[in-house]
């Protein structure tokens, strides 16, 4: 139902080990998100963002504390479990594009079907329709080193999308942008959320934008410090 939790956090806590002992990540998480959110995580390096992302992406599990991603406990899933879940509830876009250089670009978007052992006609079909979405309907038949580092994104997000997630986790997705194309690929995000409904969390440290978000989340070391409107976070951050 629309009011339930896609993602739900319950007194998450994260500790790596070391030599020198234990080391605390993250401490006593308890977060919901809802399905159509756009939720923005910020907070200085070492925070704990990352890590939490990569729970929230089933790339990583909590030491304690529990994750609930769209009605499923986590913690109970095996490894193809979670491969599964993944794959049927998620995309994933990163900073560093991650396409393979040698193949064309539709071949990068319609990847994860070659997965999923999906037709090549179905797969071909899905991804001209996507590479369309973001923009770059003529150039299905380009390598990554033929674009530009925007479009490259554009073709990482039509990849992200393949699968129909309900769920898009993005790290730091302008990060290798300027300034003008880092908010063309935030209106692309906009358009995801409000027109397809698709939830949205984006990790940045960019203070202009952060704002595309509707929500935003503060952490410090591995604590949530603001979960709200954006303004007050970004007071928060300019006082750290």
């Amino acid at each position: 139902m629309e009011w339930e939790a896609l993602i739900r956090t319950e007194r998450l806590y994260k500790q790596y080990e070391t030599e020198a002992g234990p080391v605390p990540v993250l401490r006593d998480v308890n977060l919901v998100v809802r399905p159509a959110e756009f939720v923005a995580i910020m907070g200085p390096s070492g925070s704990g963002k990352t890590t939490f992302m990569n729970i929230l992406g089933c790339l990583d599990l909590p030491t304690s504390g529990n994750y609930v991603l769209d009605g499923r406990d986590v913690s109970t899933l095996n490894k193809d479990q979670l491969a599964r879940l993944r794959n049927e509830v998620i995309g994933f876009v990163f900073q560093g594009y991650n396409l393979l250089p040698r193949a064309s670009l539709a071949d990068n978007v319609a990847l994860p079907l070659v997965y999923a052992g999906v037709a090549r006609e179905v797969r071909a079909s899905r991804a001209a329709e996507l590479l369309t979405k973001v923009g770059l309907a003529s150039l299905g038949n380009f390598a990554p080193n033929q674009i530009s580092g925007g479009q490259q994104q554009r073709v990482a997000i039509a990849r992200a999308l393949i699968n129909k997630p309900r769920l898009i986790l993005a790290d730091e997705p302008t990060g290798n942008l300027d300034t003008k194309t880092s908010h063309d690929i935030m209106k692309l995000f906009v358009q995801l959320n409000e027109v397809d409904g698709i939830t949205i969390v984006l990790v940045t440290h960019e203070r202009d934008i952060a704002p595309y978000a509707k929500r935003l989340i503060r952490f410090v070391d591995g604590r949530v410090t603001h979960d709200g409107g954006v303004a007050g976070a970004l007071v928060e951050e300019t006082q750290t």
